[in-house]
């Protein structure tokens, strides 16, 4: 479903844990990494949509998290032609996206990135708020960091307070521990680089 521009309905997800760090997923057999994201069908609201992905991608339910923001408009980017399918080129342009940011208030433990038989993840892991803007593939990065500019707002403030604490206990520790916490990956080094599949998810 294309709007009159080529652009396709979209919703992006931003999942936070208790330490305002967000879950980054790699995409089934590649490097590349991204957040949640998936199209809107027909009927659906922006709202239902990302319920939807949440769960088909993540493996969560809506008691498992709360909505704290949701963009006010769309957001778009433009996929490079090398990334469109051949029998959509001419016609797609790219994604239109609402962008919602909520709180993991269930445990890691209930994600589940194989709820489906299509997974869109094989590994993830919990990245510090702006990590993603570092490492996205680079025709992504001007929409993720509107997103993550205008959500920002919204991060609960208690977290803001802990979250500098313990970069200065690193700091003082001078113990080379990266500054993101890593789950669901071997290890908890840098990511590798960002690849794109394909042009629709």
């Amino acid at each position: 479903m294309l709007d009159r521009d080529g652009f396709r309905p979209n919703v992006g997800i931003v999942l936070l844990n208790s330490r305002n760090q967000v879950f980054w997923g790699k995409r089934l057999r590649t490097h590349s990494w991204q957040f949640p994201q998936g199209g809107i069908k027909h009927g659906e609201s922006p709202e239902q949509a990302m319920y939807r992905e949440l769960h088909e991608e993540v493996g969560l339910r809506p008691e498992h998290v709360q909505i704290l923001a949701r963009t006010r408009d769309w957001l778009r980017y433009e996929v490079p032609e090398q990334y469109i399918r051949r029998d959509a080129r001419g016609h797609y342009k790219g994604q239109k996206q609402i962008w919602f940011l909520l709180r993991l208030v269930g445990r890691d433990s209930d994600m589940n990135l194989r709820a489906t038989d299509h997974p869109e993840f094989d590994a993830w892991r919990w990245n510090d708020y702006w990590v993603p803007l570092d490492v996205v593939i680079e025709f992504k990065r001007g929409v993720y960091e509107m997103a993550l500019t205008e959500l920002a707002r919204y991060l609960p403030r208690a977290n803001h307070h802990n979250r500098f604490l313990r970069a200065g206990l690193r700091a003082q520790r001078h113990d080379g521990a990266p500054g993101s916490a890593a789950s669901g990956t071997p290890d908890g080094g840098t990511l590798p680089p960002h690849d794109e599949s394909a042009a629709n998810d």
